[in-house]
């Protein structure tokens, strides 16, 4: 399915799970949406699964529905998996924002393919610094002590 974004140029390419939305989530986004049209790459519950090895907590529909009321965000899609560079080439983003964990985790080999597929138009990978003390698998972790 080829979406056309086109209408909200200069896009702003953040993918999220967003399982349980918190503040860390919400200044990701005010920071990306300094840059342009923010659009959300919302990770199906396959997706999540794909790459966390465990279903969500909250089903693709509800995170939907939660992220469709930040008025910062112009455009969610779907995003099954880690395919940043397949959805990367077929968009063309100025911008792709993630926080700055991926650099050593199972997503730095996406990372640097990304990162060399978007000098082809001289796209930028925006990397900002994770929001101290907050986290979702803090959260889960606090929930999983009650």
């Amino acid at each position: 399915m080829y979406l056309s974004l086109n209408k909200y140029r200069p896009l702003v390419f953040v993918p999220m799970a967003a399982d349980i939305l918190h503040y860390g989530h919400i200044n990701i986004l005010l920071k990306a949406n300094r840059h342009g049209n923010v659009i959300v790459g919302l990770m199906t519950d396959s997706g999540i699964k794909s790459y966390k090895r465990k279903k969500p907590i909250v089903n693709y529909k509800n995170r939907k529905r939660v992220l469709d009321q930040i008025k910062c965000i112009k455009k969610i899609i779907p995003l099954n998996g880690l395919k940043y560079v397949e959805f990367a080439k077929k968009y063309k983003f100025e911008y792709f924002v993630h926080g700055d964990d991926w650099k050593k985790n199972i997503q730095s080999k996406v990372r640097s393919d990304l990162i060399k597929t978007m000098k082809k138009w001289n796209g930028k990978v925006l990397e900002f610094e994770y929001t101290k003390n907050i986290s979702s698998s803090k959260i889960k972790s606090l929930l999983n002590k009650i």
